[in-house]
Formats: structure tokens, sequence, C-alpha cells
């Protein structure tokens, strides 16, 4: 989305503007690369859900982002980091996502179908700014109106999608409104009252914010990554959001007419592990953009509103995502340098287990699953365990449960396994017992232990050196 340009401006003023441009350009050539010259890291930004302040973190351990509002989550709505999340903002044609999702929404509903068909009213036609470049009376499907859409920003797909559904919106008595498009966006706000997203007003389906169309329109960063996260669970969305540029054919004057559709997502040329999702721009809004990655099935979803240029944003976008890349390691769950044999295969050893039926008699235990590893994000601390054993009476045989061992990262449970005994201990015959019941009593008097001790042998290295870290705090 574009804003409409002043055609009518002082050429000395404009000359004077190009040489300052010029000898700031040239200034920040000298200073810094020009994608960075306005990124910073503010105290105050969160991760992880504490500030960097309250964290200590170096400035080189946080993102440095140009964008006002921002926030990265993944698929599972885990929160990396947010600026200023909640605060409202413009969005412009990230609008569009919306837009998208109530009518996608109303496919899976049968309330219409990717087959229905739109017509595009000289109202649509004529909206102005980001256009498919789609005519007053062209006739399309659904389908095709979404690639109009959301490829090339097309403001004239908004309004002629918006008015399709919403008029069946007004016909069944769904919403009560002055107009479809207003039954529209009526939807357009139930919907986001759904999805949780208690920060964000529409007020049409494109956008704009600006002349005829300013109001009170808004949503802030923490509502658009989830917005995000829920549109892209629809695999149409995220086909269309990914073409590129892309051509499709529209009826125009009753025969087939082909339309080339110029995508504004330039994301994957900064990111090789983009797959979508908008742009948007407006004055008001500034530079905007909310993206997707996908880095060996861990999918990503940022917000980045009122970046500093269209560039920046998409910059802002990769840093944000690879700073979390970056940050997210494979921390396997048995660290240790012994082993045992079990079923004929060499395993970790984690613990030595206490079998209740003797004084002096351990059970060596390995993980259920003794390859497990987790996802952690080092930022957020090293990690700790802590078990609980079973001390099984009786017979134990190779494979039985005899305790849990639980891991946890800055007192968060991030996974949990069973311990299972890696050989057989049979329990004591009847002399045996005998003698354990008597060694019991004595000990009993004299104070000793009754059973052998509980070891673990498994250790948690440490991810993240604090120490390090904050000596290079700044």
């Amino acid at each position: 989305m574009t804003t409409a340009p002043h055609s009518c401006r002082n050429l000395g003023r404009h000359a004077a503007a190009c040489a300052l441009a010029a000898l700031l350009a040239l200034s920040c050539t000298i200073a810094a690369p020009a994608s960075a010259a306005f990124a910073d890291v503010r105290k105050a930004d969160v991760i992880y859900g504490e500030t960097v302040e309250q964290r200590d973190l170096a400035v080189a351990a946080a993102p440095s982002i140009d964008a006002q509002f921002a926030l990265v989550t993944d698929a599972d709505g885990t929160v990396y980091f947010e600026r200023d999340a909640t605060t409202p903002a413009q969005i412009a044609s990230i609008t569009k996502v919306m837009t998208a999702v109530v009518v996608l929404d109303a496919v899976n509903e049968g309330v219409i179908s990717l087959d229905t068909p739109v017509v595009v009213s000289e109202a649509a036609a004529w909206v102005g700014e980001s256009s498919a470049g789609l005519a007053a009376y062209d006739e399309m499907d659904v389908d095709t109106a979404l690639k109009a859409l959301l490829v090339p920003s097309g403001n004239d797909a908004a309004v002629a999608l918006a008015e399709t559904l919403g008029q069946i919106y007004l016909d069944n008595g769904t919403y009560q409104a002055e107009s479809a498009e207003a039954a529209f966006v009526a939807a357009m706000n139930a919907k986001a009252a759904e999805l949780g997203a208690v920060d964000s007003v529409y007020e049409n389906p494109h956008g704009l914010d600006f002349d005829e169309h300013a109001g009170n329109l808004h949503s802030c960063a923490k509502d658009v990554a989830s917005l995000i996260r829920y549109a892209m669970q629809n695999d149409v969305f995220r086909e269309d959001v990914a073409l590129g540029d892309t051509t499709i054919t529209v009826t125009r004057g009753g025969e087939p007419t082909e339309v080339y559709l110029e995508a504004t997502d330039q994301f994957p040329d900064y990111s090789e592990y983009a797959i979508g999702v908008k742009t948007g721009f407006t004055e008001l809004a500034g530079a905007c953009f909310s993206a997707a990655t996908n880095k060996d099935g861990l999918e990503l979803y940022a917000a980045v509103l009122n970046s500093s240029s269209e560039e920046q944003r998409f910059v802002d976008a990769e840093t944000l995502t690879s700073w979390v890349y970056d940050h997210l390691k494979t921390y396997p769950l048995a660290h240790s340098v012994q082993s045992v044999t079990m079923d004929g295969q060499e395993v970790p050893l984690i613990a030595y287990v206490a079998c209740n039926a003797w004084i002096d008699k351990t059970v060596p235990a390995t993980l259920a699953d003794p390859d497990a590893a987790i996802e952690v994000f080092d930022l957020n601390g090293n990690v700790s365990q802590s078990v609980e054993f079973l001390q099984p009476d009786g017979t134990v045989r190779a494979g039985d449960k005899v305790g849990v061992i639980t891991f946890s990262q800055r007192n968060n449970v991030v996974a949990e396994m069973d311990l299972v005994a890696t050989e057989d201990v049979a329990a004591p015959n009847f002399i045996e017992g005998v003698t354990i019941w008597w060694e019991r009593l004595v000990r009993g008097i004299t104070g000793g232990s009754q059973t052998a001790e509980n070891v673990v042998v498994n250790e948690t290295p440490l991810i993240v050196d604090k120490t390090s870290q904050s000596s290079q705090s700044s």
C-alpha cells in the first residue's frame, strides 16, 4: 500500500532536500551499513518474558532492529521478543490478512466457496492506492480474488471480496449493517475478538487510514503476530502469500484477460527461510511487515511495525527471525560420561536407583529414550534437573520404570522422561530376606542406612556462561 503522492512541490525545496539526503546518505555509509543505520537495542525490549535490563544481557545478545513495534513468536505461541507489542499502531495493508482470514474461514464454514464468483464494482475498482489492476465489472472466482488481494496488496480486490461476502452476510442476517462492506468489516472485528486480538479495530478491508478512510482503525504487534500464526494454518493462505509475482485470469468484457500481479513481499531477498506474508505502508503506519519463516520445520512469525523504510522492515524481520534461530539450541537430555549395556546396546548411565528389597543393591538406569533431545532458547538460562526415584520392591526387570527425571529452564519444565532399569535385579530369596531383616533391625538401633543411596550420574552442562555475558554488557 502506498500513500497518494503530493504532485505540487516547491522545486527549490525539493533540490535542497535531495542535497541534504545525499549528505546524510554519505555520512551513514561512512558510519554504518545503511540497513543498520537506525537499528538499536532497548533496555525495555522483552526477551522471553523479561526485559533486556532485567536479564542484564549484553547488547550483542539482543536483536538490533529499527521498528517501533515488534514481536516474534513460534507456531506454539512462544514469544521470543517483544517491543511495545501491545501499543496501538497502524498496520496499513497488513489489514488484508484479516480480510483473507474472514473469507477463508467462510469457505471452511461453507458460507461461500473458492469458486464463488466475484464481480468488481466501480467502488472497488476506484478505491485507489495499491491495486491489483482490476477494472470495474471484471469477474473472477474467490480463489483468484484472494491472489489479487495478497500478492500485489490489491485494495480493489479487498473491496470486491468484502462486498461479495458482506452481501451474503446481509442476506442471511448474520450481520446488520448499512452496506455489504460494513457487514464484512463487522465480521473482521468479530474474528479479531474470537482470536483474542483485544487491541485491534478494523474499519475497512484494505487498511487505508487517511482522508475518507481516517478513523480509529488500529492493531498492535502482538495481535498481528497472532493473526499471522492463525492464518498460516490455512493452506490456501500459505500458498498465496508464497507465490511471488504471478498472473491471474479474469473475465473482462466477456473475454478471458490476463492480469499480471507484482508481489510487494520482497522478504525472500533478505531471508533464505522466508515463506511470506504481508507488507503494509502508509504515512501514519510507516513501513510494516508481517513475516513468516521456516527453518527445518521450525516456523516463526514476526510483526514489524513502523520501521524506517520499506527495505528496513525486511531487514528487521530477518534480524528477528535469524536471532531466534541462532539462539535455539538442540540440547540432549543425556549428558553422561558413563555408559551401560542394555539389550546388547550401549546406553548412557543416568542414575543408580536403590532397590528397596536390598540394603546395598542399586540398579543402573537410563532414559526411556536415550537419544532424546529438546530445543531450548539459550538466552533463557541454563537447564537443571531433578529426579524422583521409585526405589522398586521385589524383582526388577530391564526396562522397568524406576524413576522420573524432570528438566527445567528458569523454573519452567521443558522435558520430563521416565528412567528405566538397564538390567535385572532379582528379589532376595528366603534366607537372604531373613538376613536383610536382621541387618535392618540392627541398623535401626544404630542409625545405619536401610537401603543403598540413589545416585544421579547425568549432568546438565551450561548453555549460557552468564559471567562472560555480563562482562560484555553495556
